[in-house]
Formats: C-alpha cells, structure tokens, sequence
C-alpha cells in the first residue's frame, strides 16, 4: 500500500497516516495488503520471538494483529474512531512460520458505532481465531 498520497482513496490515507506512527504494527511486521472503507486484510509471518512459554503463538501478538486490523478499518471512514469493547476467541495455535491473515469486516455502521469481525487464518485457510470489536465513532474528522 505504498502510492503516491494524490493517488489515494481516503480509507488507504488514513491507513497510511495511521502506520506511520504505529511503532507496534510495525514491530509486529504487519503488511497491509487492502484497505477501503469499512474493511482491512492484513497479514504477518509468526516468528519465534512471538512464541509463548508452550512455543505457540502468544495470544496478545494475535489479539494485537487483530486490534490493528479492526483500527484501520474502523477509522477508514475518516472520523477518529476508538474502541468500546472487543472480544477473542482462540481456535488453533500457531507456529514459527505460519502466514497469518488478518481479515477485518465492517458489520454495521451507525453515526456513533460500528461493530466489525475479524477472521485470523493461517496459509492452510484454518481459522486461527476470531475477533468482535465494536468502536465508537467521535466527531473528529481525521
């Protein structure tokens, strides 16, 4: 996702503003492939600094891929949106190597809140996990 800004939609510039300054997606190594409005795909390579004490993927690294997933889409209609609750369920482990595929969808949009789903696959197209976040929707253009 790297155009020239004159060539961006506004989902793709808010997204792009919103990297620039999110030192931990990029610690995470997330690659934006798609953004438009009300939707985000991302993906990330499980490393092993990524591992909990079982040696499977931590559930914060895919809790914090999908949080990032359910920002960028949030906010993709240009107003500064945060979250009001999310939820996580963890449906198979991941490993060293894995490609995950962080997949967010805008479910509904109301002019204070939007409640979207994300889907976590590995490169086999398992579900890894799912994730519910609801955000609320300021005035703040941003």
């Amino acid at each position: 996702m790297h155009k020239p800004e004159e060539e961006l939609s506004r989902a793709e510039a808010v997204t792009q503003r919103m990297l620039a300054r999110d030192a931990f997606s990029k610690l995470l190594g997330l690659e934006v492939e798609e953004v438009r409005e009300g939707y985000c795909r991302l993906h990330f390579r499980v490393r092993e600094d990524m591992l909990n004490g079982f040696g499977i993927l931590h559930g914060g690294v895919t809790y914090s891929a999908a949080d990032s997933a359910f920002a960028f889409a949030c906010n993709s209609h240009g107003r500064l949106s945060v979250a009001l609750s999310t939820t996580m369920e963890y449906l198979e482990a991941g490993k060293t190597g894995d490609l995950l595929t962080v997949e967010a969808q805008e479910e509904s949009l109301k002019h204070k809140v939007g409640v979207y789903l994300i889907r976590i696959t590995n490169q086999e197209e398992k579900l890894v996990a799912l994730f519910k976040g609801t955000s609320y929707r300021t005035s703040k253009e941003i």
